[in-house]
């Protein structure tokens, strides 16, 4: 398992391909990167969250912010939940990029109220995903996320407790705009 990233590291570049085939490198010059490891595709608990990332997509792109995601399933499956996804997604089955970034997996993904309360809300959602047998990797993984800036310093980092432990949109764009110097870690 490789060590966690934190605020004002460099972050190790990452190059891979989104589901769609395209190339896609983090540092990117000229935008912020928010990089999103998630669970599997189909989970409705993340699939909750990129619901309210998808809402202000607008906001997060007139920041100058660039969403890429990353899920522990294959192309294929990811294709059928997130194929229409206006942003990079990127499968990796193997969790080499989970292992890569430090992100972890734990029983305590479902030891909160809030996982708890976002899984029901996610399963009662109109659009769910429809989930039949165990997902490839589990269902035990835990999120984390990165901002990084243009020339690879990791602006804030953040490894979630629990599975719906993750930035909300209003903080991600606060951290965008906060001076360099003020790096977070939660």
């Amino acid at each position: 398992m490789g060590r966690k990233i934190i605020a004002g590291e460099s972050f190790p570049p990452l190059q891979a391909r989104n589901i769609h085939g395209t190339e896609v490198t983090i540092p990117r010059p000229g935008s912020w990167t928010h990089l999103q490891f998630r669970r599997f595709a189909g989970c409705p608990i993340c699939n909750l969250h990129l619901q309210s990332i998808i809402a202000r997509d607008q906001e997060i792109v007139e920041a100058g912010i660039r969403e890429v995601v990353v899920f522990h399933s294959s192309d294929a499956e990811l294709l059928h939940y997130q194929g229409r996804f206006r942003f990079d997604v990127i499968g990796d089955p193997t969790k080499a990029l989970y292992r890569k970034y430090g992100v972890e997996s734990s029983i305590s993904a479902f030891l909160s109220l809030k996982a708890w309360a976002a899984s029901v809300k996610g399963n009662l959602k109109k659009d769910k995903p429809d989930i039949t047998g165990m997902p490839l990797g589990g269902i035990m993984g835990l999120p984390a996320e990165f901002l990084i800036s243009a020339d690879g310093t990791v602006k804030a980092s953040h490894y979630g407790k629990h599975a719906y432990d993750q930035w909300s949109v209003d903080e991600l764009l606060a951290l965008s705009r906060s001076p360099m110097g003020s790096t977070q870690h939660r």
